[in-house]
């Protein structure tokens, strides 16, 4: 119960959502608003508490003028495992959502009609959810799944690159479909403006991605990948090699013989503290 307080204290109403919701009070959409934004809430509140659950900083759980999302003050240093409840939390909740609304219908609490615009609004809200594109769960999903084989950086921007390409297509089917539904037309505005600024912005997430690890942020990782290196690669070459879920013990080689190994802490303690960006890793074998 506290936890679930604890989340729900964090959550934001956007101002012009009052608008949406007089707008809907105008054109008589007020009780398919109302329902919208109730699935939206419920949506969202899943993946917080499951966050919760897990001792994530959730820093809010906003609902905006075209959905929602909940916000968190974490940057990749999290368990796979961990990160996979907390982007599918979300979506699951529609599935006890769906079935306490199936038992009032048949309790004759709600009538037929209403179950059905309660049903049909809850697929719409996890169909769109669960497309593969970032950074909608499906999008995540993707991007946890190129985690397991790729470097943070490398799984992340193919994600961007990827969700953009489905984007696009996703648009075009939307002229084709719906060309003069509103609602759509703001929420792909929404998701390129996204993309756009996450791209922008990848460098910054990367580093805040590696300063985590570097504050011990990730000590909760229980599965160790060796990292071979070249003596001659720099510092920065090596932790764009760094993936999530992982701990790197480095092992430094030359011409193919392993020459030393370096915890991936000292090598972090190098790139910030030391400023040893374009440093040789080699080079740090003297100093550790």
């Amino acid at each position: 119960m506290t936890n679930f307080t604890s989340v729900l204290k964090k959550l934001y109403i956007h101002p012009l959502l009052w608008l949406v919701m007089a707008i809907g009070i105008a054109t008589a959409h007020f009780l398919e608003l109302i329902m919208l934004l109730f699935i939206i809430t419920i949506h969202e509140l899943g993946h917080g508490m499951t966050a919760q659950h897990y001792s994530w900083r959730v820093k809010r759980i906003a609902l905006l003028p075209f959905g929602g999302v909940a916000e968190m003050d974490e940057h990749g240093n999290r368990s796979l495992h961990e990160e996979f409840w907390v982007i599918v939390s979300g979506p699951l909740q529609h599935v006890w959502l769906v079935g306490a609304g199936w038992l009032l219908m048949q309790g004759s609490f709600v009538s037929e009609e209403l179950f059905t615009l309660f049903f049909q609004l809850n697929l719409m809200v996890l169909l769109f959810n669960l497309l593969p594109i970032w950074p909608l769960d499906g999008g995540k999903l993707i991007s946890l799944l190129l985690s397991l084989k790729y470097n943070y950086l490398k799984a992340y921007e193919i994600t961007l690159i990827s969700s953009l390409s489905l984007l696009i297509m996703f648009h075009l089917s939307i002229l084709v479909i719906a060309p003069f539904h509103l609602n759509l037309w703001i929420v792909l505005s929404f998701l390129y403006f996204s993309l756009w600024m996450d791209w922008k912005q990848r460098r910054y997430t990367f580093m805040k991605f590696l300063l985590e690890r570097y504050y011990g942020n990730s000590h909760q990782f229980a599965n160790l990948k060796p990292l071979p290196i070249e003596g001659e690669d720099t510092l920065l070459t090596v932790v764009e090699r760094f993936q999530r879920g992982v701990k790197h013990p480095l092992v430094v080689l030359e011409k193919g013989t392993e020459v030393g190994k370096l915890d991936e802490y000292e090598l972090l303690h190098a790139f910030f503290a030391e400023k040893m960006t374009n440093a040789k890793t080699k080079d740090l074998l003297y100093l550790y």
